[in-house]
């Protein structure tokens, strides 16, 4: 299984989703481009959550160094960000793949990273509460379905929103994979607990 992580912005919880994702399934974990905080990128931080010894974190196919939007870090690097020089790495184990920010985010002029998602991905959306956060979430969710990509999980982080969490599960197909609560920190206690949680509905996407 390929499952391709995904959020409604930066900062909504992906790398701490990821890795509770990483570890549930024991997978290989691999972000195609990061950019910025190269010394504490989000491989580093999986590699510090999980606990398991069968998840190997595959190599960046970009490493830019500016903390901000790819295209604008690729161009402060002097480089262009190639869809071509971007290749999946190949492995037997389930692999999870974490995007950088939201669906629209420009990797290119032309490309965004809506466009690294592949047919035979599982796509998990992380939703984070906030005002707004619904409408965030559904646009998401709408910019996939035109792209004819079906979401196949949603996991909401924050504190429990019923009223954000029913409409945005009631406008679609998505499972419900589980709720990440704000918690005063993550360690690899945390993401084995988290882990347990959602590992049933996870093996059943």
């Amino acid at each position: 299984m390929k499952i391709f992580i995904t959020g409604i912005g930066t900062d909504v919880g992906k790398t701490i989703a990821s890795s509770i994702v990483v570890e549930a399934l024991e997978a290989d974990y691999w972000k195609p481009v990061q950019a910025g905080d190269l010394d504490n990128s989000d491989s580093h931080k999986i590699q510090r959550y999980i606990a398991n010894f069968k998840t190997k974190v595959c190599e960046n196919s970009y490493k830019l160094n500016t903390p901000a939007s790819p295209h604008l870090a690729a161009e402060i690097d002097g480089i262009t960000i190639d869809l071509k020089q971007i290749k999946e790495p190949k492995t037997k184990n389930h692999l999870v793949i974490e995007g950088a920010g939201g669906v629209l985010v420009p990797l290119n002029n032309a490309d965004s990273i809506i466009d690294l998602i592949q047919k035979d991905y599982k796509v998990i959306v992380v939703s984070r509460h906030y005002l707004g956060s619904i409408n965030h979430t559904l646009l998401t969710l709408e910019a996939l379905k035109n792209r004819n990509i079906s979401v196949a999980g949603i996991i909401f982080s924050g504190d429990e929103n019923k009223a954000s969490e029913e409409i945005i599960l009631s406008k679609t197909t998505a499972k419900f994979i589980g709720r990440i609560e704000n918690e005063p920190y993550f360690d690899q206690n945390v993401i084995q607990y988290y882990a347990d949680k959602f590992r049933e509905n996870l093996l059943s996407l």
